[in-house]
């Protein structure tokens, strides 16, 4: 089905009743997030910063999430070689919005420490600053990470979507190509990222229902010294003004359809390491996907389920743009993920 594709317009983003006054896309953040303008009760609220930065080596990924009846705080580290990865993940009660997550992307910092760790998100002189420290990554070796990740492009992906249920919404927005820098530190062993890293950050703010299923997609990286980047997603509520589909080819924007992404199946199951295949109703993307490492993880606590599965792999194919340019590449490091939540 061909969405709308309406761009939003500048102003709040949720009227005097807590819904959504504009449902679409744009290229920054237009409208204005205010967590007290939200009218629903109890613990729907959902917030989180969400970082990956890699090269086709290694990579490293951050959460902070306060989704009111509990925080989360993530830290993964990839091994593309070695198709590993350690994952350090911890959890409390009833944050309810006292972890202050900032209400815009472009400002306000996260400092947010426990015993054992912390996690520094910092906006410095035009550049995202991230600090980095958890003394049990593993149970014998500490992480302490301190990257800088500096804009390469101007645009971005921003969406404001409605759920079918009223004062629900996600508001979102990607950042791809975020020019990486820094150092790594896992037990004895020292990972630089320099020239060849790039990162992505998500940023969700937002009232969701009780159950949903989304698939996102993202890849930022050099092919042939040009700047590429894309996101592809879709799943969570209702998509019809507009889909978080983006394409970035060195400064250039082109904005996307529909996407499917094919998974292939095993005895009745998602196969998440086969190879898949990425799919538009136009034609208008065809991408092959061939997976390195699944990072899964499952939660299942009283009412509150996840199963998710975060592949890294290979992207291969083409785009075509509305203007009919077709945008190829070959073997360039992403992730594609399915992930399925009653929270």
């Amino acid at each position: 089905m061909k969405n709308v594709q309406s761009k939003l317009t500048e102003g709040p983003l949720l009227d005097q009743k807590g819904n959504l006054i504009e449902a679409g896309y744009h290229t920054s953040l237009i409208r204005t997030y205010n967590r007290k303008m939200i009218k629903v009760k109890g613990m729907r609220i959902k917030e989180w910063d969400y970082y990956f930065i890699g090269n086709d080596r290694y990579g490293i990924a951050f959460t902070v999430a306060d989704n009111s009846y509990l925080w989360l705080s993530s830290i993964t580290f990839f091994d593309f070689i070695k198709k590993t990865e350690i994952t350090k993940t911890d959890m409390g009660w009833f944050s309810m919005g006292k972890l202050g997550l900032p209400s815009d992307s472009s400002h306000g910092d996260i400092h947010f420490k426990k015993k054992n760790f912390s996690f520094q998100f910092l906006h410095e002189a035009g550049a995202r600053h991230l600090i980095v420290s958890h003394e049990s990554m593993t149970k014998t070796e500490s992480i302490h990470c301190d990257l800088v990740l500096t804009p390469s492009i101007k645009d971005s992906m921003v969406i404001s979507t409605p759920f079918d249920k009223k004062k629900h919404f996600y508001y979102n927005h990607k950042i791809n190509l975020l020019k990486a820098e820094g150092t790594v530190k896992l037990g004895t062993n020292t990972y630089t990222f320099k020239d060849d890293s790039y990162g992505v950050l998500d940023w969700g703010r937002g009232v969701w229902t009780y159950k949903n299923t989304w698939y996102w997609s993202s890849l930022s990286g050099i092919y042939k010294g040009h700047k590429l980047g894309f996101n592809l997603g879709y799943g969570f509520g209702d998509t019809s003004r507009a889909t978080e589909n983006m394409l970035f080819f060195d400064d250039e924007t082109y904005k996307l359809d529909d996407v499917l992404f094919n998974i292939p199946t095993k005895n009745g199951k998602d196969d998440f390491l086969s190879p898949w295949v990425f799919t538009s109703e136009n034609n208008t993307i065809n991408l092959k996907f061939d997976p390195i490492l699944d990072r899964y993880s499952g939660t299942n606590v009283i009412i509150i389920k996840s199963i998710q599965h975060q592949v890294f792999g290979k992207f291969s194919g083409s785009f075509v743009t509305q203007a009919g340019k077709v945008i190829t590449f070959e073997n360039m490091l992403g992730f594609a993920e399915k992930v399925m939540n009653n929270w």
